[in-house]
């Protein structure tokens, strides 16, 4: 037992986490979080982090850095396994990542970390400090050692108990209490998420570079998808679960037990022309409480667009000759893209009524390829 805790304080906090909702729990010693700032120096250096210039953040370095005075982190994990009836979409339908079809993660997990780290803090007399992927903690590493699970060769956390489908939060807190036992995984001589990936995002087992993944390109990337990754990304629009879904460790998955993650049926194999119509405002009313509304508009119909010249699908054109004229340079690139190969002889009418009045150059670049 750590000092200073009186016994049967880490049962109860776990105990309590459960009751909350939280499917799994552990506790983390801080100073037992090694490793992580080499690996991240690294990552940098390589330029792997493309344009998420946030993660370039000395603090990130280890979870001391964010509170000195935290003595403990208590993790805690929501299963989001998806279903049985979950299919593959079809070509002109947008697949969206699992964890982005519920409401926003972010807001359902913030609100049962606050209720623990406000009970936490009334029962035991501590401080404490709650986060939701809302500073700069390398939450893989700090489920890792409490135990929740160990980071796959895809880089995301795998669970002996719901496989690869877990979303994190962490309760850091001044109590010191007795760490949990880390996770005894491993991925052995598998290599299938390594295999899937459509865009060759893994350099090398254990290590992703992000200008390659479609997660990032579809969410955190804001300017235009290069060229090479477009045809990969088929009808991807929001995220990627190709990783995460062929691991032979989902065999043990179950679906979610927390309503507040299931998926909408409307974000459920969405319609790529319903989506292609969203303006600003339509957008935001749609995407009202998702994580995708934080992406938003311009950059989602740009994934839109591709995953519409993609699909073969001619009944898409006037669809998309709607927005070649899109106040958007994002929006008006990717829709003569997709005109281009859903359309080869109106393409050229097109051009050459929009090619002279065209101002930005990465679309003028696309009316030229």
């Amino acid at each position: 037992m750590a000092s200073g805790v009186a016994s049967g304080v880490e049962a109860a906090i776990l105990d309590h986490a459960q009751s909350l909702g939280f499917d799994a729990i552990g506790i983390a010693d801080p100073a037992t979080v090694t490793g992580t700032g080499d690996r991240l120096a690294a990552f940098l250096a390589d330029g792997r982090h493309g344009t998420m210039e946030w993660m370039d953040n000395p603090r990130r370095a280890h979870p001391g850095a964010i509170w000195p005075d935290a003595k403990s982190i208590i993790v805690a994990a929501v299963n989001y396994g998806p279903g049985p009836g979950d299919v593959p979409s079809a070509p002109t339908q947008g697949e969206i990542a699992t964890y982005a079809r519920g409401r926003d993660y972010h807001h359902v997990m913030k609100r049962r970390l606050k209720r623990l780290g406000t009970w936490i803090a009334n029962e035991y007399e501590s401080e404490v400090k709650v986060f939701v992927d809302t500073a700069p903690v390398m939450e893989k590493p700090v489920a890792a050692q409490a135990g929740i699970g160990w980071q796959g060769k895809h880089t995301n956390l795998l669970s002996r108990d719901f496989g690869s489908w877990l979303l994190l939060g962490e309760v850091f807190t001044t109590l010191d209490l007795k760490p949990s036992d880390p996770a005894d995984g491993e991925c052995g001589t598998c290599s299938m998420c390594l295999d899937v990936c459509p865009t060759d995002a893994f350099p090398e087992p254990y290590q992703l570079d992000s200008r390659r993944c479609i997660s990032y390109l579809t969410i955190e990337h804001k300017g235009h998808i290069p060229q090479e990754f477009r045809v990969p990304m088929g009808n991807r629009i929001f995220g990627c679960d190709d990783c995460l879904a062929v691991c032979p460790w989902n065999k043990f998955a179950k679906m979610a037990r927390d309503q507040a993650v299931w998926p909408r049926i409307e974000l459920t194999a969405p319609r790529l022309g319903e989506l292609a119509e969203l303006d600003d405002p339509s957008f935001r009313e749609v995407f009202a409480g998702s994580p995708i509304k934080r992406t938003g508009r311009d950059r989602f119909v740009r994934n839109v667009l591709i995953a519409m010249g993609n699909s073969g699908d001619a009944t898409l054109v006037p669809k998309v000759r709607n927005l070649l004229d899109d106040p958007s340079p994002l929006v008006r690139a990717m829709a003569v893209w997709a005109m281009g190969l859903l359309d080869p002889d109106g393409f050229d009418t097109e051009k050459s009524a929009r090619l002279g009045a065209e101002t930005d150059d990465a679309v003028r670049q696309e009316w030229a390829n």
